[in-house]
């Protein structure tokens, strides 16, 4: 199997960084001592508040900790897990298998609505990449206007456009999929979706041809009759008018007094003579283009009144064509509302949600979404769905929690919801507000109904919300029958469950849920406050340090600040608030009391001064160290001095991407591309933001858009990198050679010219140049470029001296604070229980890599321990579920001759890649060995 050179810089597998922040309880602080008086004052100056009084009855030792702490430390008594707004099961495999079923078995109609599931299913996990391609495949096979609308404005979103300066909500990407345009026509044609859309034409058909009137009107129509409008007559063709709508026809030949009139008066049908006058063209013509909107406006009433269907869509069409800004939809959804035209409602509705999420904020905007009254005018034209409302919720939650208008737009969400699941969401998700809102009791009776729907995951906002109601014991007895309900319980269960325990039941449910899984960040943080509880600062920020060696969570980086502050670590802490706040710029510590960036000032003068010459050495060794957080902080640090240096905006989307947070390192591209000054520059950043998105061959027309205005570094390197995402031919491996090379003979320094060097041994191994290979690898050790290390003893490896590559790596393993991926790879080279230990170092020093499961769970079927190797990869796949891990634990299973078990994890393996061949091929044979079965 190809494996993309690059990875080891830019990782495809990318996670969104964490969403919210925890809110901890805070000890009051004893008096003023010690060496942190001067911080103290500062802060207390600063924000003159009071300490929150917190329940614990513990009190601290450590005297100048609490002063210079004003809110005093967290408390383990009232900590407490954040509940996940999204959807959760007890089985996800399961789960993922039913919505793949549902996906296979659709028609075309209900395909769209069976990806949106796939979407909501999606959206909790920590890969974005699959949400948005579960979007893309909705918006794919939508049918109506509506959908496609609705479907397309989310995607522009997920890309977040509207942060980029200069751009318009109604620019084009140069795809049928989220064109503006294409959404408003109507039709089913899911093959076309990814092709170039025709905006870049010269006005698009009809749209561009104007109807000169009086070279056909005299000459080839008999006037033989009139309306008269006040004083004016509009002369018109009789036979024409009639064809318009059955009651004109009825009006001038079934028999009626007019029709015997050659003059009709038609004062009193309210159009002007002006309207009446484009009636009468488009009777001869079907065109409307010469005419202003307010008189398309009238038409479309004179329609309307008198039945005319071919003029009513003319209209609506024409109408819906010219909306393309806020001010123009506020005013013509109106008439689209009254006048029931569809497009027009369609056009103006894309224009608010593709001006999201700005136009949240305007009150006409909320009013049409938000009340009763809008959406059941929304309604009754088919423009008020679960999609839409979806797509707002996720806006509106995202923007603030507890607002009212997110609590409206919840309510419009449940009235929308049908199916079972989207009921689930609906009420768990009114839920997970209502209680952030502390109205326990509406969100208690949310999460029932939730519950009531199949969503089991809602028994936690259950308990939760009667344990906020002092039901401590009722909450208890909900999360304890779930767990015995359950034979595979899972770690959010147990997890829950500590809450409403003590002593050493609530350390074992923690530890519980750690090892079952060890992503949840909650444990790891209650057992570092409990250890702060007894003066152990140093193994508090141990435990933290487990789970941020292999998770970048804003929360656990804030924790192990606040005790670094408290160990008088001033470096460290400071390391973390700027790290944190790359990831969520706004981040309140402390309860929400103060703003991260008031504790950089604060902490700032009581740390090391650097210059930003040092700054510059200082990102280089963590660079080289492979300290991502570390060199997360310093680029923060000459930010701050230098807030529009796109160069290290981009440096720093590269680091996030790195950890796996994709959100903050879209944000970071963004910022990049805003700040920069230089077209070519702007271009390059453009293209990695859609490279990263998804839109590889718009990456590429961007790359070549900036090469044609000027050669750099960075243009090549992303033409390379995008070109390099897939399964080389030596072709196409030449020529990716060619742009590194270029991209090397380019200025730049000393951090990227290692990433190519490195990017460029990868493909002379794939071409099996060693030699190559290797000089590319030294070179990019001799200017520090750490993770060269693992380039070379690949080489090794292939010329087959493996106690080379082992050391190689070992070298690796010794300069890299950040290991568990060397310890992985060291593995291959060496005997069975040498690699078995590393592999179970890089389990504990980072959970989330797949081979060791898959290593250990192989050795297994080797020694025929068929259940133990099962087990080791479902051990995984609770907390992971991963292709590979599926497609494995299904190729286990088949040849155990489980077809049940087998079919099941191929259909949630297909959920997350249905075009996976290996994962197809096991399949088919599993299901005609099943049907096989059967049979006899």
């Amino acid at each position: 199997m190809h494996h993309n050179p690059f990875t080891t810089m830019r990782s495809l597998k990318l996670a969104e960084g964490c969403k919210g922040t925890q809110v901890y309880a805070l000890n009051p602080p004893p008096p003023p001592g010690g060496v942190g008086d001067k911080l103290l004052q500062h802060l207390q100056d600063h924000l003159r508040v009071n300490s929150i009084r917190s329940k614990s009855s513990r009190t601290y030792h450590h005297q100048s900790t609490s002063s210079l702490l004003p809110y005093g430390l967290p408390a383990t008594d009232l900590l407490e897990p954040q509940i996940d707004p999204s959807l959760k099961f007890p089985d996800l495999v399961d789960k993922m298998a039913e919505v793949y079923r549902r996906i296979d078995a659709s028609t075309n109609l209900e395909r769209s609505r069976a990806f949106l599931e796939q979407c909501a299913v999606f959206r909790g996990l920590p890969d974005p990449k699959l949400f948005r391609r579960s979007l893309r495949s909705s918006r794919q096979h939508a049918v109506d206007v509506h959908a496609k609308v609705v479907l397309s404005s989310w995607l522009r979103f997920e890309r977040r456009e509207d942060e980029l300066i200069g751009t318009c909500s109604m620019d084009c990407c140069g795809r049928i999929l989220e064109c503006p345009k294409a959404s408003l026509l109507p039709g089913y044609d899911p093959e076309t979706v990814y092709d170039p859309c025709l905006c870049s034409g010269s006005g698009g058909g009809s749209n561009g041809v104007v109807v000169n009137e009086c070279s056909t009107s005299d000459e080839a129509f008999e006037y033989d009759m009139s309306f008269c409008i006040g004083d004016e007559e509009v002369r018109c063709v009789r036979y024409k008018i009639a064809s318009l709508s059955r009651p004109f026809k009825a009006m001038l030949y079934g028999g009626f007094r007019e029709t015997k009139l050659g003059t009709i008066s038609f004062t009193q049908n309210g159009i002007s003579v002006e309207g009446m006058r484009a009636a009468e063209v488009f009777s001869r013509t079907k065109r409307l283009d010469e005419f202003p909107s307010h008189v398309v406006l009238e038409l479309l009433k004179l329609a309307n009144r008198f039945c005319c269907d071919e003029l009513k869509s003319s209209c609506d069409s024409h109408l819906a064509r010219l909306v393309s800004t806020l001010d123009e939809a506020m005013l013509l959804i109106e008439y689209g509302l009254e006048e029931s035209a569809y497009l027009l409602v369609a056009a103006c509705l894309q224009v608010f949600l593709r001006e999201l999420p700005s136009s949240m904020h305007n009150p006409n905007v909320i009013k049409i979404f938000c009340s009763v009254e809008g959406r059941e005018r929304l309604s009754s034209l088919g423009h008020a769905s679960f999609a839409l409302y979806f797509f707002l919720s996720q806006i509106a939650m995202e923007d603030d929690t507890k607002s009212n208008t997110t609590v409206m737009i919840l309510e419009r969400l449940v009235e929308c919801a049908v199916e079972s699941w989207e009921k689930q969401l609906a009420y768990h998700q009114l839920g997970v507000v209502m209680l952030e809102r502390k109205e326990y009791k509406d969100a208690q009776r949310a999460f029932n109904t939730a519950v009531e729907a199949g969503h089991l995951y809602s028994l936690v906002g259950v308990a939760r919300s009667k344990f906020k109601r002092d039901h401590r014991y009722s909450a208890y007895k909900i999360i304890n029958s779930l767990i015995s309900d359950h034979k595979a319980a899972t770690g959010w269960m147990h997890q829950e469950r500590s809450l409403y325990c003590s002593g050493k039941e609530k350390l074992l449910d923690l530890d519980t849920a750690t090892e079952l899984d060890p992503t949840l960040t909650f444990p790891y943080k209650f057992r570092a406050v409990a250890l702060v509880e007894e003066n152990q600062f140093n193994a508090a920020i141990s435990e933290l340090n487990k789970v941020l060696g292999f998770k970048a969570s804003p929360d656990c980086l804030e924790m192990r600040a606040w005790i670094s502050i408290g160990k008088e670590d001033y470096e460290g802490a400071l390391k973390d608030i700027r790290a944190l706040l790359t990831l969520e710029p706004n981040f309140m510590m402390f309860n929400g009391k103060i703003h991260g960036d008031h504790m950089v000032e604060l902490l700032r003068p009581l740390a090391h001064q650097r210059s930003q010459a040092d700054c510059w050495m200082q990102l280089f060794d963590h660079w080289s160290s492979v300290d991502d957080i570390g060199s997360l902080a310093v680029v923060h640090d000459m930010l701050a001095h230098d807030p529009g240096n796109s160069l290290l905006r981009f440096r720093q989307s590269l680091l996030l991407l790195r950890l796996n947070c994709q959100k903050a390192a879209m944000r970071s591209l963004r910022l990049a591309r805003n700040h920069s000054k230089l077209k070519h520059e702007r271009l390059v950043y453009e293209g990695w933001i859609l490279y990263d998105t998804g839109h590889r061959e718009e990456a590429l027309a961007k790359a070549e858009e900036s090469i044609s205005i000027q050669r750099s570094f960075e243009v090549f390197f992303l033409k390379a990198y995008a070109l390099a995402d897939s399964t080389l031919d030596p072709k196409s491996s030449e020529y990716v050679i060619q742009l590194l090379e270029e991209a090397l003979r380019c200025p730049s320094d000393a951090l990227r010219k290692g990433q190519a060097l490195n990017n460029l041994g990868s493909v002379y191994v794939d071409c099996d140049k060693l030699d190559l290979a290797a000089d590319c690898y030294t070179n990019a050790l001799n200017i520090k470029h750490t993770r060269a290390h693992q380039g070379l003893a690949r080489v090794y490896h292939l010329k087959n001296q493996r106690k080379a590559a082992y050391d190689e790596m070992t070298k690796l393993i010794e300069k890299a604070q950040n290991n568990a991926s060397a310890y992985e790879k060291r593995s291959e080279y060496c005997d069975r229980e040498i690699a078995q230990s590393d592999l179970s170092l890089a389990t504990e020093l980072d959970p989330l890599r797949t081979y060791p499961y898959r290593y250990r769970a192989a050795v297994l079927m080797d020694d025929h321990k068929e259940n133990e190797a099962i087990e080791e990869l479902s051990k995984a796949i609770s907390f992971k579920p991963d292709l590979q891990l599926l497609h494995l634990r299904a190729a286990f299973y088949d040849s155990m001759g489980e077809g049940a078990s087998a079919i099941k994890d191929c259909e949630a393996a297909l959920c997350i890649d249905p075009g996976h061949a290996d994962t197809l091929d096991l399949y088919h044979k599993a299901r005609e060995t099943s049907a096989a079965a059967d049979q006899k």
